[in-house]
């Protein structure tokens, strides 16, 4: 018998709460050096003003309210327990869709558009396009996350979540969306699971080609590899201290809920299409939920360990291999490295490249209506069989 999900209701104990409450009173600001916006990290005044409306204004349990609309479970699976979202479709033959977070993201970044999916005639949508909608915090995310649980690799994952989706909720045959972690776990799928994956569909081409089929690169592909050594020299420092000393950095980020917030803060203002006002993207709200998450479940430091993989054991594709199930890209402009599309035929089946007028990273924050378009559209002819436009 296949483990049995049981019913979840996120209800934080008001102790912790309590405990936040008190050790955002007694923060320990920095300097800054003047002037300097946000050239050198969080900007002091922004997350000033943040930690302010997070004392007195932000309200945890009308955010607790806005995740329990949907109902949740978490399932033991072996050693690892699983909490994920499950919302059915209403149409006449709903997909079963598993929408995948990365870092530093949460479940909650797809809740605007769990309902479009799921019922999208409520959404102006049609009946026909309609998902069976599963979001599950990654292992080591979140309501994931069990202190003293044993970390899991990519591959790992990807097997954990192919189980959750055919052996748990007997879904034998669905589609997978991802973004960071999120498209590399959608792409493992594809990889290793193509009689359980009718397609995939990417917000970020997460794998390369092997070095040895990186020929004749067009002027795009060799442009988008200077972006990206410009991205590994400016911006992957993250990377880096994640990858090699993860423990070191969870005992600041754990302890100091300004120090996670900080932390968290710089990638969404870095990487959302913001244009330097990160709220005309990602409200405060949706901002401190995101970190809420972490801060709650003491999550942060296994959330780090895809990273620690990344640095030592990294998946990648051999020579001569590709994935080969339906494959779809949504290329949104501000993304973090943006290969262009003969770079991602040269690694996966791709049937569809969308360029985004607008959004970046957190594409179901930033983008929701535009990702829900495209799922839709992608899905719509694989559902019958047919090629994808």
């Amino acid at each position: 018998m296949p483990p049995l999900p049981q019913p979840f209701t996120i209800d934080v104990p008001e102790a912790v709460l309590e405990d936040l409450r008190q050790r955002l009173a007694r923060t320990r600001w920095p300097d800054e050096i003047p002037h300097s916006g946000w050239q050198y990290g969080t900007n002091l005044a922004y997350l000033q003003a943040l930690v302010a409306y997070w004392q007195h204004t932000y309200d945890w349990r009308a955010q607790e309210r806005l995740l329990n609309r949907f109902p949740q479970y978490r399932v033991q699976l072996g050693d690892v327990t699983l909490h994920f979202i499950h919302q059915p479709g209403q149409g006449p033959a709903p997909l079963p869709l598993l929408l995948l977070h990365g870092w530093p993201s949460s479940v909650y970044e797809f809740l605007s558009v769990i309902e479009p999916l799921t019922n999208p005639a409520a959404h102006g949508g049609d009946a026909a396009d309609a998902f069976s909608v599963v979001v599950p915090s990654l292992p080591g995310y979140a309501f994931s996350h069990v202190p003293h649980q044993r970390r899991l690799d990519l591959e790992e994952m990807a097997a954990l979540l192919q189980r959750l989706m055919v052996e748990v909720l007997g879904y034998s045959r669905f589609a997978a969306h991802g973004g960071d972690w999120g498209a590399f776990l959608a792409a493992r799928l594809g990889y290793a699971y193509p009689e359980h994956l009718l397609g995939i569909h990417l917000t970020m081409v997460p794998v390369a080609p092997h070095p040895s089929e990186r020929t004749d690169l067009s002027p795009a592909e060799a442009a988008f590899l200077k972006e990206a050594e410009a991205f590994r020299r400016e911006e992957a420092g993250y990377q880096w201290i994640q990858g090699t000393k993860p423990q070191t950095l969870a005992y600041a980020l754990t302890d100091s809920p300004v120090g996670l917030a900080a932390w968290i803060t710089e990638k969404f203002y870095a990487w959302t299409d913001c244009g330097g006002d990160l709220e005309r993207r990602v409200s405060k709200d949706a901002l401190l939920t995101t970190i809420m998450l972490y801060w709650v479940t003491q999550s942060i430091n296994s959330s780090f360990w895809l990273y620690y993989q990344l640095y030592h054991h990294p998946w990648r594709l051999g020579r001569g291999e590709r994935i080969a199930v339906p494959t779809a890209v949504a290329a949104f402009p501000r993304e973090i490295l943006r290969p262009p599309r003969e770079w991602a035929a040269r690694v996966c089946n791709l049937q569809r490249w969308t360029p985004m007028p607008a959004g970046g990273h957190f594409a179901a924050l930033e983008e929701p209506a535009a990702l829900v378009a495209d799922l839709r559209a992608f899905f719509r002819t694989l559902r019958s069989g047919g090629a994808p436009p």
